[in-house]
């Protein structure tokens, strides 16, 4: 029996959580969340980015890695459908934009080798916003730890997300790509603007893998 693995990406407060959650519970996929506030390291992060991207990038990358293997075996090789609100090629992003000098290359060289053999994605949502949209509704949410958010940083880092889609779709041709613009849409609140995004994804999702 055929699984297919859907994961879901896009910058900080997009919305990837959320609509993973949709797609989980529409079409009766396991839904893999990545494990975010319980890094230690992160309200440091967000109040000194330099001091602490390393620390917080590994922890990241030791638990995705974890994660992934543990939905491989227990659910994609038993033939069962999981949908991840987050993509492993997330750490490559953030890595590059926060972590400096020999650091950085020693990351990459870890995230080669522990990614290697992962279970690689069916299909990719890629859900695409402005500044703007990202910002308010980080706010909107009001987690403690975003508080000391720095808007440069989130400039940066949608500006590195899109950068790195554009690559991603010319280096891994056989990965469908799906970009949702998200900046007119509420899927959370509105069923019309729901109805719409699953429209979207339906087709790829009848298509054999």
């Amino acid at each position: 029996m055929n699984s297919t693995f859907i994961t879901v990406e896009g910058a900080i407060g997009v919305g990837k959580t959320s609509l993973s959650q949709i797609i989980s519970k529409t079409y009766g996929l396991e839904l893999l969340q990545e494990i975010v506030y319980e890094n230690p390291f992160l309200g440091h992060f967000y109040q000194n980015i330099a001091e602490w991207s390393f620390q917080t990038e590994m922890f990241f990358l030791c638990n995705r890695y974890k994660q992934l293997q543990d939905i491989s075996t227990n659910y994609l090789q038993q033939g069962r459908s999981v949908v991840s609100d987050y993509n492993i090629f997330k750490n490559i992003i953030f890595a590059k934009r926060t972590i400096e000098g020999d650091n950085l290359q020693k990351y990459l060289n870890i995230y080669d080798i522990l990614t290697k053999d992962m279970p690689q994605a069916n299909l990719v949502i890629y859900l695409s916003c402005s500044v703007e949209t990202a910002m308010k509704r980080i706010a909107m949410r009001g987690r403690d730890i975003e508080r000391n958010m720095d808007r440069g940083y989130m400039e940066n880092l949608i500006r590195d997300y899109d950068l790195y889609m554009e690559e991603f779709q010319r280096t891994h041709p056989s990965i469908p790509v799906l970009t949702i613009e998200c900046d007119e849409l509420d899927y959370v609140h509105r069923s019309e603007d729901t109805q719409y995004v699953l429209s979207r994804i339906e087709p790829f999702l009848k298509q054999p893998v």
